[in-house]
This record gives C-alpha cells, sequence and structure tokens, in this order.
C-alpha cells in the first residue's frame, strides 16, 4: 500500500513538474514572439474592420473575393495618401525654406532680433545661450549620434506596418473559407451563434473606429478654428496634423498639442498661452466627456465602462492596450450576453434608448 501510494504521489509530482514546466516554456515563447502577436493582433483588428467593406463591394460590383478586397485596401492607401501629402507637402517646403533662412535666423537671434530672438529675449534665455554657445553647440554636435538607432527603429516601424497590411489583406481574403471551416465543425445551431456574434464584433470594431475618427475630426476642426482666430500661419496644415495624431491612442492628442502650441508660440507668446490653455482643456473634456459619450453610442458601452476600460489597458499594456480596450470591451460584452446564463443575458443594455429608467 505504501509503495501504490509512493507511486502515486511521484506520478501527481511529475504532472505538476511538467505542468510548471510547460507553463514556463509557453510565457518565455509568447514574451520572445510578442512583437510578432501585436502585430497579428492589430492586424486581426484592422481586418475585422474592413472586411464589412469588402462584403459589401464583393454583394454589389465585384465577384471576385481578391479583386474586391485589393479595391478596399487600396482605396485605404489612396486615402492615407492623400493625408499624408496635405500634411507632408506644406511640411517639406516649410523646412526647406527653414533650412535655406538658418544662417539669417541664427544671425538675428544672437542679436536678439527675429522671431527666435526676439522669442528668447522676451523669456530672458537670450543671455543664456550667449554665455553657453560652445556648450550648445558641443550639444547639438552630439545630436547626431544616436542617428544609427533612429534609423533602426523607422526601419523596425515600416517592417511592422507592412507585415501588419499584409496579414490583415490575407485574413480579409480568407475569411471565407475559414469561416466554411470553422462552420463545418460545428452543428448548424452553433454556426448561426457564430456568425451572429461576428457580425456583432464587426460591427463593434467597425463603430469603434468611426467614432475615434469622429473625435479626431472635432479635434481638427476645433485647433483650425482656434489658430485661425489667433491669426496663427499655416493653420489649417496644424489643424489636419492635430486631426491624425489624435487617432493615435495615449500619446497621439499630446503631440498633436505640442505641434500646434510650438507654432503658436513661434507667431506670438499670447498666441501660445491661449492654444496651450484651449489644449488643455479640449484634453480634459475629451477624455471624460467626448470619448465615453461617443464611444458609447457607437460601441455600445456604458460611458464609465469605456472610460475605466481605456485606463486600465492603457496602464497595462501602454499604446496597443489603449487601441483595443475599447472594442475588447464590447466583445468582452457580447460574448457574456452570448454565452453567460439566462438570467445575465437578459439584462438590458445600458445604451438601449427603450431601457427605462428602472433599467438602467
Amino acid at each position: 500500500m505504501s509503495t501504490a501510494d509512493d507511486r502515486s504521489t511521484a506520478r501527481r509530482s511529475l504532472i505538476v513538474i511538467g505542468l510548471v514546466l510547460a507553463t514556463a516554456l509557453g510565457l518565455v515563447l509568447l514574451w520572445a514572439t510578442r512583437r510578432i502577436l501585436v502585430w497579428i493582433l492589430v492586424a486581426a483588428f484592422f481586418a475585422v474592420a474592413l472586411a464589412p467593406l469588402v462584403d459589401l463591394l464583393q454583394r454589389r460590383l465585384v465577384r471576385h473575393r481578391a479583386l474586391a478586397t485589393l479595391l478596399v485596401f487600396l482605396a485605404v492607401f489612396v486615402l492615407l495618401g492623400g493625408v499624408a501629402a496635405l500634411i507632408l507637402v506644406p511640411l517639406v517646403e516649410e523646412v526647406a525654406r527653414f533650412v535655406d533662412r538658418a544662417p539669417e535666423l541664427l544671425r538675428e537671434t544672437r542679436a536678439g532680433r527675429g522671431p527666435f530672438g526676439g522669442l528668447l529675449e522676451r523669456v530672458g534665455l537670450l543671455g543664456y545661450a550667449r554665455q553657453h554657445s560652445d556648450q550648445i553647440q558641443h550639444y547639438g554636435g552630439q545630436l547626431g549620434q544616436p542617428a544609427l538607432g533612429l534609423v533602426r527603429g523607422v526601419v523596425e516601424t515600416v517592417a511592422g506596418l507592412v507585415t501588419v497590411t499584409v496579414l490583415a489583406y490575407l485574413m480579409v481574403l480568407e475569411a471565407p473559407l475559414i469561416s466554411r471551416g470553422v462552420f463545418s465543425l460545428v452543428g448548424d445551431g452553433a454556426a448561426q451563434r457564430l456568425r451572429r456574434i461576428g457580425r456583432e464584433i464587426s460591427r463593434t470594431i467597425t463603430g469603434y473606429l468611426s467614432g475615434n475618427v469622429l473625435i479626431s475630426v472635432i479635434a481638427g476642426v476645433l485647433t483650425y478654428l482656434v489658430l485661425i482666430l489667433l491669426g496663427v500661419p499655416f493653420a489649417a496644415v496644424i489643424a489636419l496634423v492635430v486631426a491624425v495624431a489624435d487617432l493615435i491612442p495615449l500619446v497621439g492628442a499630446t503631440l498633436g498639442a505640442l505641434i500646434a502650441v510650438g507654432a503658436a508660440f513661434v507667431h506670438s507668446p499670447t498666441a501660445g498661452v491661449v492654444v496651450l490653455v484651449f489644449f488643455v482643456v479640449y484634453q480634459q473634456a475629451e477624455n471624460h466627456l467626448l470619448q465615453p459619450v461617443i464611444m458609447s453610442r457607437a460601441v455600445r458601452l456604458n460611458p464609465l465602462t469605456v472610460l475605466v476600460s481605456a485606463l486600465l489597458a492603457a496602464q497595462l499594456a501602454g499604446l496597443v492596450g489603449a487601441l483595443l480596450a475599447i472594442p475588447a470591451a464590447g466583445i468582452g460584452q457580447i460574448l457574456l450576453r452570448e454565452f453567460a446564463p439566462t438570467g445575465v443575458r437578459s439584462l438590458p443594455d445600458p445604451t438601449d434608448p427603450r431601457a427605462g429608467p428602472a433599467d438602467r
């Protein structure tokens, strides 16, 4: 009896050790491939968002799935390219003009004249700049040292964008084949439920993207109005940069605000202060009012759920977490309604206008 107990204990110990080692190995593999997994996750996100457009085009105009997918992706690239051209062409022209005027601006700045010299004189930094000109030049010469790391980061970013695009394209292209394969493995009832869940998830992600675009348009329009009233040059280009940057979760709004505030301060200190105050107030309103309300309508989530999900995901997973937090919460709500017990499934949707006050 003792020998049998010892064998049973040894067997259980080996099983536990094996499970621990398998878990550790799985975590190591996840960590080693985390970048690829993030690319796959982001590609799936955009594939689900673009798949309804491809399905609509295939039903209405183009019968071949490959051609419909190609046309949708080309349309997206043309749209993004047009927006980039609207931003980059004036920016390149201004950079070239600035490079041509750089020697003259440097002489004016040292003499306390011109836009930069006047700004340094007003904030009391002109004397410091003159006294430490050699040290400033030394620091300026060191800026070229991290150029290799910058180039490496740009190459990795481009590689990631290309990989995500190809993955999303293939996911959209092969979606019907994958769906048929999955549905063939389950019964008719389960297949119908999976189709319903897929439609709701697609609607949630599409609603999230449309809501995010709406918030960015609001940011760009308000920025343009403020800049044009203050007389800041290139107000339209700066507002477009702010709107595009606002699409980036977590850091985009701050980057756009820094660009707009910097341009306003170059124009005049008063304009800079006004634009700074505007962005401080607007970002608080966007984070705590616009985003929860618009996203709750687009994704059909409670505004409190939207805000808490975004804050927690941004803290835990950074940029990717902020990007996927709200649609992930919406998908979780869909799955809860589908697979939770009957009493939980029957709970009313808090964003449904038909729900009564007692239900809310």
